[in-house]
């Protein structure tokens, strides 16, 4: 009879509080009403300060478009609630890591380095495990430009990462950096890739898999040409595919959002040097319909062509509905 009473109540949760629909729109809700209920959740998950909070508030309160998509057109695969119920408990709590935390002082941020030359504790970097707002269950951040996404993680004591970062984030390996300097933009792209083709994977290992990562979504009928009112950022909670992440411990690398980073041009430009100047942009990884349309390669080292390149910093530096990114810290 127990038994019975058990599964008649699970039934009856599923019936009355899971959504019947394979997609979720989201809730109407203003996207300034939106981002307040993130924040909450960010600041109480992260414990970030009153100060930092009231930093990353002004810079979204400059934009039209931050955010995690519009409400008015997005539609999810997944929320928290099945997220939840599908990881047997809350994700800010199954996803902590005590040894990374030690290392990089935070929560959700892993040590980059070299495993066949240095071991965890000689890491002088960590990244977000997460694309921001780096909470694992929150839908990642969109619509916004290079420019505020650096200035989003200096709120936060943090940085910007450079290309080489993600590349060994992703690759599961973190080596010297290797730009190419004295060449061209095109050139230097096309050595880069030329060198480092032969060892060619992806964060999830040598062979692409589909559905291992946030890829099975879909795009917007009404998504022409990448309106913020024609095209729903219809990406997945983070963290939702466990399997999802590099031998270095950093999640949604492939799928859900892709990233914004900064390609120095010269090593004075160099965001891993201290540089405040930076480069150019660059877009990393891929984002949430790869399973349906493989627009490029996504290997993780393989740096893309001067798409809508500008410096980091200028006002008019690419957004989209799809495109987000994650911050770095340095270890003193």
């Amino acid at each position: 009879m127990q038994i019975l009473q058990k599964t008649l109540s699970l039934l009856i949760f599923s019936i009355l509080v899971l959504p019947a629909v394979q997609f979720q729109k989201v809730s109407a809700q203003t996207l300034q009403e939106s981002n307040a209920v993130m924040f909450r959740e960010m600041q109480a998950a992260r414990g970030l300060s009153k100060s930092e909070m009231t930093k990353i508030q002004n810079i979204f309160a400059g934009s039209s478009f931050i955010g995690q998509g519009n409400p008015a057109i997005s539609e999810h695969p997944l929320n928290k609630v099945e997220i939840i119920q599908q990881m047997g408990g809350d994700p800010t709590k199954l996803y902590r890591n005590r040894k990374f935390e030690k290392i990089c002082g935070e929560k959700y941020m892993a040590p980059l380095y070299d495993p066949a030359t240095q071991t965890l504790k000689d890491a002088q970097v960590c990244v977000d495990m997460f694309e921001y707002p780096n909470v694992p269950g929150l839908y990642p951040v969109v619509w916004v430009r290079a420019n505020e996404a650096a200035k989003l993680c200096w709120a936060e004591g943090k940085r910007i990462g450079d290309a080489h970062e993600w590349e060994g984030a992703s690759h599961g390996a973190l080596t010297k950096p290797d730009y190419f300097f004295d060449l061209s933009i095109k050139s230097a792209r096309s050595a880069h890739n030329t060198k480092y083709k032969p060892t060619a994977r992806y964060s999830i290992g040598s062979n692409w898999q589909s559905a291992v990562c946030a890829t099975g979504s879909f795009k917007n009928a009404s998504c022409n040409g990448g309106s913020f009112k024609g095209c729903g950022s219809n990406t997945y909670p983070a963290g939702s595919f466990p399997k999802c992440k590099s031998n270095l411990g950093v999640y949604d690398l492939d799928g859900n959002a892709a990233e914004h980073m900064n390609l120095p041009l010269s090593p004075d430009q160099m965001a891993s040097r201290g540089s405040t100047t930076l480069g150019s942009t660059e877009m990393k990884g891929s984002w949430f319909i790869w399973d349906e349309i493989r627009a490029h390669s996504h290997w993780s080292r393989w740096r893309a062509p001067f798409w809508h390149g500008t410096k980091v910093l200028a006002s008019n530096s690419h957004r989209n509905y799809h495109l987000g990114f994650r911050c770095f810290k340095d270890i003193k």
